[in-house]
């Protein structure tokens, strides 16, 4: 069974063509690792990008991160190769495989009867599967790509570039804002008027959110190019975790510690879900459905919502409590 609740804050991607990089990704502080084999690789090697992830599976150490591989796609013929030759070299040391262009079930169900087929001969344990939602067609079925396949599927990423691509969007750079999708406020008694920037990827990331919790995926956000822009990754990953996105790539390692942070509950949140739990349990030895905190009403979502701050900080002090 896919591990539904594996700590994914910061996803950081590595060129399969640097085996410099590869050597280092496992120490850099990522919760996930993907070793990439498709867009940051060129055709002229993809092969031996393809025997260095290999290579980087079976000789490094991945104790301290989960550690996944992103294949070419579905409709290359490096695809099956990909599969075929890393799991079975390689797959015992493999958490999750990251699919690209997804744009059907039926392109999970290929990987997957693969999967299943290489796993039962080598005797591997089940292999996660990461679904990128990156195309108009992909997002157009994403409720029934996160029904697909539950005993393997674990996440859906939003692909921004390639899904800019599919839908013709114009784009500044990738997952920044536009300063084009705006709006114009009416006019003051002057004359003036405002100008109110809004968020182009609002309504995909939203849609892969709620198509994930219907299914009890984790959703995850793409990549941020500007790497220079610290406060830009961190207001589209602060604008992602609101809408309940749990994570964010790394496409360069000085991105990982602001996902990191940005998708951790930060201590006044700890503080108030305690509170809030210590409130509603007090209540409820009161026979009261309900009690005010700090002048606002709780109930018995609050409690919920407490919860999840709370299961998820457990998560992220016991993955720092794991030896290194």
């Amino acid at each position: 069974m896919p591990i539904k609740d594996r700590l994914h804050r910061s996803e950081l991607a590595v060129p399969g063509s640097n085996p410099r990089m590869l050597e280092k990704a496992p120490t850099l502080g990522a919760d996930i690792v993907f070793m990439d084999l498709e867009d940051a690789v060129a055709p002229a090697d993809k092969e031996q990008a393809r025997k260095n992830v290999i290579h980087a599976l079976l000789h490094h150490d991945w104790s301290r991160c989960a550690v996944s591989v992103r294949i070419n796609a579905l409709d290359t013929h490096y695809c099956y190769r990909d599969i075929v030759d890393i799991v079975e070299q390689a797959g015992k040391h493999l958490d999750t495989l990251l699919v690209p262009k997804v744009n059907t079930p039926e392109d999970i169900y290929f990987v997957a009867t693969l999967l299943s087929q290489i796993e039962a001969h080598k005797g591997l344990k089940p292999i996660g599967i990461h679904a990128l939602i990156e195309t108009a067609r992909g997002m157009a079925n994403v409720e029934d790509i996160a029904a697909t396949c539950p005993e393997r599927m674990e996440a859906l990423v939003f692909g921004v570039a390639d899904f800019a691509a599919s839908t013709q969007a114009r784009v500044t750079h990738m997952g920044g804002a536009n300063a084009d999708y705006a709006v114009l406020t009416h006019a003051d008694g002057g004359g003036a008027r405002e100008r109110h920037w809004n968020d182009q990827w609002h309504y995909a990331q939203a849609r892969l959110v709620v198509a994930c919790r219907a299914y009890g995926l984790r959703p995850i956000d793409g990549p941020f190019s500007d790497i220079q822009d610290t406060e830009g990754y961190r207001s589209a990953a602060r604008s992602a975790a609101a809408l309940g996105i749990e994570g964010k790539w790394a496409i360069h390692p000085s991105q990982i510690a602001l996902a990191n942070e940005v998708f951790s509950p930060t201590e006044a949140e700890v503080t108030r879900a305690q509170r809030i739990i210590a409130a509603m349990s007090e209540a409820a030895k009161h026979g009261q459905g309900a009690v005010t905190l700090d002048g606002r009403m709780l109930d018995a979502a609050s409690i919920r919502q407490a919860e999840v701050v709370m299961e998820k900080m457990l998560r992220i002090r016991m993955g720092q409590e794991q030896p290194a």
